[in-house]
């Protein structure tokens, strides 16, 4: 099996070569007949790269559903549970370790060059042949890591010393198994979502490459790459909430976010990615901001690649990275450099053609205009990205730049983070009711007044909630002292931190309700494209996340304690009660390598029974490694999070209860987004092919000015 997956590997590398040869020559062509004929031999070697990789990725597959331990990256990352989901955990082995998931990567890399490609067969054009090869380009440079690097070759045999005499695994060989943490579900899921939206970004990256190596600075390139940008965008964003449900449920601490090195990486091309689709938008439609356009996509593509830096190098501890080697931190080091270098010569060889266009159209001419506020949220966005790059390598930078070899924590990324989501909101709440080029005062106002009445009358409702609820959850907290007490002291002062909050619940209630008037009013028109549908809808979701987010992560309430067997003493958490039930043990040790302990409680909510709640301890017997398993009980307005830790010398059960306010509002604000990008993307054209006389033409400024007020975008 080794030696057949190193075949494929080889395969996929010659292929990837000859592809970029054959492209390259295509190019270099004066005979328009050669050009086509190495064009097409290119793309036989797209395609055959992709299918070599989608080989060896069934290969291995095949290797961890049938249980062959051949393979040492099989035995080390294989799953030996025997739950309904054992087949789901079986197949994530594939991206589980640091080779496989490199390997399934540079796959789906290669499959969205193979989509391209497809798309566009039976025509040779300039502009997509550049972009395959930019694409193949790092499609070999990553095949290239996994063949000649040891660290991370996926196909490496099974040392005989694992083995017995009789061809069986030795015991401390059979020890060897996927970290058990990973068996569930949403983590799964999770990683191959996240590479599919990494890899997407590679094409928008790839077609910008190929408009500045072409000069052609049409709108096409944008038309091209604008499926690929929000596709992209879904899958990460579907990736990072996913991740967000596995932290929540898995890991036991009670939230869904802490600002880990690799939770930071994941988000550093997503928070690109919103830039990039919307100016995407716009460029593809009026001829704006060409460069904002050129600089998102190369920038989205880098942050995919400081992302892998973070999580491959070694330069970042977490729990969630793998372990680092010389050959990727030098190579992808290197990748991060040449694409940086590759936009900012891009710019500087075709400052001319920037230049040439109409002298408004890259230029805010005032603030109170749809321009600023399209400018000032990618703005925002791309400092907070390279605020959040900067802050993540932190503790590997040298000693003479700002806070170098200091890992920061919660407090220092929230205090950055809660005021810029703020102000990004409030700006993407206001956009839709500001007109292109000029501020339009009384169309403004007629715009902004029923859907202004509406937020004043939700944001009454979220205040009192906030009074009545949040402050006095906040002073309890205070009041208790503590490590959650400190983490609220280092977020600043209380006048400050409530006031930040409600100013976040105004912004969500004017966003939901000018999102609201611009969903309705796109549903109305007749013709309008599902694309703005789908992004008036997924501008909803963003309000109600922000509700969502305020809630749950500012005004949580922890409460520690014992609950005692039967008839013992019950555990009282502000209107709930915590009596003991029943208590199981699972003893799984000879087929899975684990045992469960379980117990349950019942819980009443003002003295009303409302449900029983089963948290658990799962023990790995190997290697000692517990894995909590916190039980949720869910109401409307919030949820009961209980962790079970373990019994006492008196056999009380230890347990640590939280309170999280509107956390359902993330989960169904984040299905929301996920299903309004969905339709935006499902919805959204097909790139047309520019006829001969748009390619290098930009919109005129008054023709643009007088189309742009029904855009919505």
């Amino acid at each position: 099996m080794s030696t057949a997956g190193l075949c494929l590997l080889a395969i996929a590398f010659a292929c990837s070569v000859a592809s970029v040869a054959c492209f390259v020559l295509a190019r270099a062509s004066r005979s328009s007949d050669a050009a086509a004929r190495f064009s097409r031999f290119a793309r036989v070697g797209v395609l055959g790269s992709a299918a070599a990789l989608l080989a060896a990725c069934l290969l291995l597959v095949f290797c961890f559903m049938t249980g062959d331990v051949s393979i040492k990256y099989v035995l080390e990352e294989r799953s030996l549970s025997v739950d309904g989901m054992a087949w789901l955990y079986k197949l994530s082995g594939l991206w589980a370790g640091r080779s496989g998931s490199l390997m399934f990567w540079a796959f789906l890399i290669a499959l969205f060059n193979s989509t391209i490609c497809l798309r566009s067969r039976g025509k040779t054009d300039a502009l997509d042949d550049v972009a395959m090869l930019v694409v193949e380009i790092v499609v070999g440079v990553f095949v290239a890591l996994l063949l000649f690097s040891t660290g991370n070759m996926p196909f490496e045999a099974t040392p005989a010393h694992y083995f017995d005499a009789n061809g069986e695994l030795t015991a401390l060989a059979s020890t060897y198994s996927m970290n058990q943490l990973l068996e569930h579900w949403a983590m799964a899921i999770h990683p191959p979502l996240l590479f599919a939206g990494y890899a997407g970004l590679t094409v928008p990256f790839a077609y910008a490459v190929s408009a500045l190596a072409l000069d052609d600075l049409s709108r096409e390139w944008a038309i091209r790459a604008t499926r690929y940008a929000l596709a992209s965008w879904l899958f990460l964003g579907a990736g990072i909430g996913l991740g967000a449900v596995w932290a929540y449920v898995v890991l036991g601490w009670g939230g869904y976010w802490g600002w880990d090195p690799v939770e930071n990486a994941s988000l550093l091309s997503w928070l690109v990615c919103v830039a990039l689709v919307h100016t995407l938008t716009v460029y593809r439609r009026y001829g704006s901001f060409k460069r904002w356009a050129v600089v998102c996509a190369c920038l989205a593509f880098t942050f995919v690649i400081v992302a892998t830096f973070i999580t491959r190098s070694g330069i970042v501890q977490s729990v969630h990275a793998f372990t680092g080697d010389a050959v990727s931190y030098f190579l992808f080091g290197g990748l991060i450099v040449a694409s940086l270098l590759v936009l900012v010569v891009g710019l500087i060889v075709r400052r001319r053609s920037f230049a040439g266009e109409t002298a408004d159209v890259d230029e805010v001419g005032s603030l109170l205009t749809r321009d600023a506020a399209y400018y000032f949220n990618n703005v925002i966005m791309v400092v907070f990205a390279v605020l959040l790059a900067y802050m993540t390598i932190c503790p590997a930078l040298p000693k003479p730049l700002p806070f170098a070899g200091q890992s920061l924590g919660t407090s220092a990324y929230e205090a950055i983070a809660r005021p810029l989501g703020i102000a990004y909101l409030l700006i993407l709440s206001v956009c839709p009711l500001l007109s292109w080029g000029s501020f339009d005062r009384k169309k403004f106002l007629k715009q902004a007044r029923v859907p202004a009445l509406c937020a004043l009358a939700l944001f009454a409702a979220l205040a009192y909630w906030w009074a009545t609820e949040f402050v006095p959850t906040y002073d309890a907290t205070m009041a208790a002292s503590g490590s959650a007490a400190m983490t609220l002291l280092e977020a600043g002062p209380g006048w400050y931190y409530n006031g930040l909050a409600l100013v976040g619940l105004f912004v969500a209630s004017l966003l939901f309700f000018n999102a609201a008037f611009m969903f309705a009013r796109f549903i109305r028109m007749p013709g309008k494209r599902a694309a703005a549908i789908g992004g008036g809808f997924a501008h909803i979701s963003m309000a109600v996340i922000l509700v969502g987010l305020i809630g749950s992560s500012m005004y949580v309430y922890e409460q520690a304690g014992y609950i005692g067997r039967e008839g013992g003493q019950a555990l009282q958490v502000r209107e709930y009660t915590l009596t003991f039930a029943e208590d199981s043990i699972a003893d799984n040790s000879e087929t899975a390598g684990t045992v469960l302990y379980e117990a349950s409680f019942d819980v009443s909510k003002n003295g009303v029974p409302v449900g029983r709640i089963s948290p658990s301890v799962q023990l790995d017997v190997n290697t000692q490694q517990n894995k909590l398993n916190a039980a949720v009980l869910g109401f409307p307005e919030e949820d009961l999070f209980v962790v079970y830790k373990g019994v006492n010398q008196n056999g009380d059960y230890s347990v640590d209860v939280r309170i999280n306010p509107f956390i359902t509002l993330v989960w169904v604000g984040f299905g929301m987004l996920m299903l309004g990008t969905a339709f935006a993307l499902l919805g959204h054209r097909g790139p047309k092919r520019a006829g001969a006389g748009e390619r290098g033409t930009s919109v005129d400024a008054p023709a643009r000015a007088g189309k742009r007020e029904d855009a919505g975008e």
